[in-house]
C-alpha cells in the first residue's frame, strides 16, 4: 500500500466518522427541540417523550423537515413563537448535541 493510498484511507475514515457525528447530531439535536416544543405546547411526561419521537421522524418525512413541524404545531396550538426563536433554539440545542455526542 503506498502512502497516497493509505492518505486515502484515513481520509475516507475521516469522512465516515464526520457524517455519523453529524446524524447522531442532528438526532440528538431533533429529539432535544422536540421535547422543548412539547414543553411549549403544554405536553409532559411519556406524551411528551412521544411528540419528541414525531420530531425526529419528522427530519425524513414528507412534512418539510423539523421546523415546518415546530412552526405548524405552535401555529395550530396558538403556541407564540418566532421564526427565529426556533431556529436560535435549534441552532443553540444543536451545539448542546454536539457536546453531548462528543463526550460520550
Amino acid at each position: 500500500m503506498t502512502t497516497f493510498d493509505k492518505r486515502e484511507e484515513g481520509f475516507e475514515k475521516q469522512f465516515a466518522h464526520d457524517e455519523e457525528l453529524k446524524f447522531k447530531s442532528v438526532a440528538r439535536r431533533n429529539r432535544l427541540i422536540g421535547l422543548w416544543a412539547a414543553q411549549k405546547l403544554g405536553i409532559s411526561g411519556p406524551e411528551a417523550d412521544a411528540y419528541a419521537k414525531e420530531v425526529v421522524a419528522a427530519e425524513f418525512g414528507d412534512g418539510g423537515g423539523v421546523f415546518q413541524k415546530l412552526r405548524k404545531d405552535f401555529d395550530d396550538k396558538g403556541v407564540t413563537a418566532s421564526d427565529h426563536q426556533i431556529r436560535r433554539t435549534m441552532e443553540e440545542l444543536m451545539t448542546a448535541a454536539v457536546a453531548q455526542i462528543k463526550a460520550k
